[in-house]
């Protein structure tokens, strides 16, 4: 735990503005103490071994779900969601923190690579070592899963982690550093640190050796810039504008719960969440009239009241009511709900159709419970306007025969094919995305690998009588070289 006796701010319950509690905000001195304090405990941290690691963070694994009412209320109350979606949120946390305890010594095994006719006297070895004390930097529309995504596979490493929660939802932050603390075999694997964005910046600053950052787009860019200062490598996870193609064949009856769900839930807050649906013209109409049926049947309201809560970040109201206007001036038709939807601090469910590609309703994300539905003549329009936009995360695919053709050409880093953000749900494969919607990996091989560097190590099994490394070296030895590279074609691998 970080000493602190300066300035402090408050979390907010959305529904009502009561605050929730009140927290430090920690100074750059006091994240460098953070980082300072994670450096040197980082080598007993990985003396503890892949046995060592895996007993602790089970034991903290089993801690959370012992009191998994405590903090899915404390998540309900800081976002505002229902209890419901906190739980469903804690538990695929728990899953992945379970997962990269697991498997991490399976993942980071050395490799042994072949060294090629030339070099065959030699043992040729990848190995994988954690990169020191990584810092995380976690949003607040799912304040435990999404940052869990880069805690638990760096932790499970070998990698020390100093954490910065969002400033919406520091309580639950320091929850988690709180029940590690519980159980850890000593202090300063896994710190919290809470504060606004000067707080962000001194941990970009702070010499970390790598940074795991889920925000917007924006925010992410200025991120990277400024861990370029110190040549800190880093993660981004940041925004998307994920489509769900619908095509002829498609469920639509199943296209059409999942996909209300995928727009609706958690406010629309969910950067993997449906924001714009092509659906082939053929089934437009059947497809549209499900979603208006469906959207009847929800609203927002307090947790245990509305099926979402309120927008959590109280700005975010501006931009989903400017989206819904310019759809509408530009031609699109709302056919359930509008810009009178908005009614701080919730918005009722929205649905605009035949929206110009140009809108900001289409171009942009929203973060909202709205959804933009434009029809197609065929697949490959669908796959066209999908790919143009700026993002790249994930994608959903409605089809019961070309599933998986549709999603080969989707320039994006997950596809559900028949369902949706069920990628974020299964721990063995790698979550994030290409263009703006940032780059690197959590879950996964990939997420464990993504907080390790290789190291090459070369050894000299026995000695060749031709020295080809050496002032020693004759020409003969040089047009032996020439020879085997003729004869080998280049392939000495």
């Amino acid at each position: 735990m970080v000493l602190h006796h300066g300035a402090t701010f408050d979390s907010h319950f959305p529904v009502t503005g009561e605050v929730v509690g009140t927290y430090p905000i920690h100074e750059a001195s006091e994240v460098n103490e953070a980082v300072a304090a994670a450096r040197v405990v980082s080598p007993a941290w990985q003396k503890l071994g892949f046995v060592g690691r895996r007993k602790v963070l089970i034991a903290w694994s089993s801690l959370i779900m012992d009191r998994v009412d405590e903090i899915t209320e404390l998540i309900s109350r800081e976002t505002g969601k229902p209890v419901s979606d906190a739980k469903l949120e804690t538990s695929l946390a728990i899953a992945h923190l379970g997962w990269a305890s697991r498997h991490a010594q399976e993942v980071m095994r050395t490799s042994h690579r072949s060294p090629g006719p030339i070099m065959a006297n030699m043992s040729a070895t990848v190995e994988r070592s954690p990169l020191g004390v990584i810092g995380v930097i976690g949003p607040w529309n799912y304040p435990i899963f999404t940052p869990m995504g880069s805690i638990a596979y760096s932790l499970a490493a070998g990698n020390t982690v100093v954490f910065k929660p969002s400033e919406f939802t520091p309580g639950v932050g320091m929850w988690l550093a709180k029940t590690f603390s519980e159980i850890a075999p000593f202090e300063h694997i896994f710190t919290c640190i809470t504060g606004l964005g000067d707080t962000g910046k001194a941990l970009c600053e702070s010499g970390v050796d790598k940074l795991a950052f889920t925000g917007s787009t924006r925010t992410a860019k200025i991120v990277a810039a400024t861990c370029a200062t110190t040549m800190t490598p880093v993660v981004l996870e940041c925004g998307g504008k994920d489509p769900v193609i619908v095509a002829s064949d498609a469920d639509i009856k199943r296209a059409v719960d999942a996909t209300i769900w995928s727009a609706m839930s958690n406010a629309g807050q969910t950067c993997i969440g449906a924001e714009r649906v092509y659906v082939d013209e053929k089934v437009a109409d059947k497809f549209i009239a499900g979603m208006v049926e469906a959207a009847k049947k929800i609203h927002p309201g307090a947790p245990g009241v509305g099926n979402y809560g309120p927008a959590t970040m109280p700005k975010q109201l501006d931009i989903i009511e400017s989206h819904i206007k310019d759809a509408i001036a530009k031609g699109g038709t709302a056919v359930f709900g509008g810009a009178e939807s908005v009614k701080k601090p919730y918005v009722e469910p929205v649905i605009l159709v035949d929206v110009p590609e140009d809108s900001t309703a289409v171009r942009e994300e929203t973060f909202g419970p709205t959804i933009v539905i434009n029809r197609v003549k065929d697949m490959n329009e669908a796959i066209e306007l999908s790919n143009a936009s700026k993002y790249g995360l994930g994608a959903s695919i409605w089809s019961k025969r070309h599933g998986k053709k549709i999603a080969s050409q989707l320039k994006c880093g997950m596809v559900a094919i028949n369902s949706v953000i069920s990628f974020a749900a299964i721990a063995s494969v790698p979550f994030g995305g290409v263009k703006d919607s940032g780059y690197g990996r959590i879950h996964g091989p990939e997420g464990i690998l993504e907080f390790t560097y290789p190291r090459t190590v070369i050894r000299a099994r026995f000695q060749i009588p031709i020295a080809f490394t050496s002032f020693k070296r004759t020409d003969g030895n040089d047009k032996l070289i020439i020879i085997l590279t003729k004869l080998l074609k280049g392939r000495f691998g």
